[in-house]
């Protein structure tokens, strides 16, 4: 008896479908059908009842998951215990992030890392999206932002910093503003986040903040995007130094408000806000 079916019986009763499964491991509802099939064949019992609807257990079939779910969650750590002890790691690592930093940040990085660790397996989920990290098996989260939920075992990565920006063509056209204020009369490209499309905030040198009310006619929710946007003078942008740092420096773009710092949509007193690395408090399996 296989354990690669053992598991997959396993996640079949958590997940309630063949179809969830098989969309997980990217495989034919019909492969995961036949692995319950064949195991019910092994064992000589019916495991669970099928209708067109629904999946339920057997009183036999409930009894026997019972008693083998632990049994496989410890066959798996100890699995995982001999990979990391053997120096190579193994299995699949599914890591999720927003779409821009993912593009941007993670996969230049993908290559050495495939070169480092042949034998893993990267499920790499890039959506802006806040997704549930339990519900979607996702064992490490990168999140732009204070985390609020207690329950994730979080490490700070990197700070970064807003910068509004703007091309040398939009500048020449409509003016460079001189104060934050000055741009309630500049058309703005606005990303659709609550407490961030309508107002910016700023502080100035002397730790001052302010707010100010942003307009435009281009809403995008993704920050490359906007970025495109932003270099081929639609307007103002709200950007993070990682994604414009080559921009800022070959010239593409330009920063407003090189004495202000930008607060994003921040409501405690810090400039910057952090890229945390987020993982569920739970066995990485």
């Amino acid at each position: 008896m296989e354990l690669s079916v053992l598991q997959t019986f396993v996640d079949v009763i958590k997940q309630g479908s063949f179809a969830a499964v098989a969309r997980e491991r990217n495989i034919d509802p019909s492969s995961v059908s036949r692995a319950i099939a064949g195991l019910e064949e092994e064992l000589g019992i019916r495991l669970l009842q099928r209708t067109t609807r629904q999946l339920s257990l057997t009183e036999v079939g409930m009894t026997y998951f019972q008693r083998i779910e632990p049994l496989i969650e410890e066959m798996q750590q100890a699995i995982d215990v001999a990979a990391d002890m053997s120096g190579q790691p193994k299995g699949t690592l599914r890591i999720t992030a927003s779409v821009s930093f993912g593009l941007k940040c993670i996969v230049p990085l993908l290559p050495d890392f495939k070169a480092m660790y042949p034998d893993l397996t990267l499920d790499l989920v890039l959506t802006d999206a806040n997704v549930d990290l339990f519900a979607e098996r996702i064992d490490f989260a990168i999140r732009l932002g204070l985390l609020a939920d207690s329950t994730l075992i979080a490490q700070p990565l990197m700070q970064t910093h807003y910068v509004v920006c703007a091309s040398p063509q939009y500048l020449n056209q409509w003016g460079y503003p001189k104060l934050p204020s000055d741009i309630e009369h500049h058309n703005c490209l606005l990303f659709p986040l609550a407490g961030y499309r309508s107002k910016w905030r700023f502080r100035d040198m002397d730790q001052k903040e302010s707010k100010v009310l942003v307009r435009g006619h281009t809403i995008i929710s993704n920050a490359m995007a906007l970025q495109q946007c932003a270099i081929n003078g639609m307007g103002l942008a709200l950007l993070p130094n990682w994604l414009i740092g080559n921009n800022l420096q070959n010239g593409t773009l330009v920063n407003v408000f090189p004495k202000y710092s930008n607060m994003a949509r921040f409501t405690n007193r810090n400039s910057t806000e952090p890229i945390t690395g987020a993982v569920p408090l739970r066995p990485l399996f």
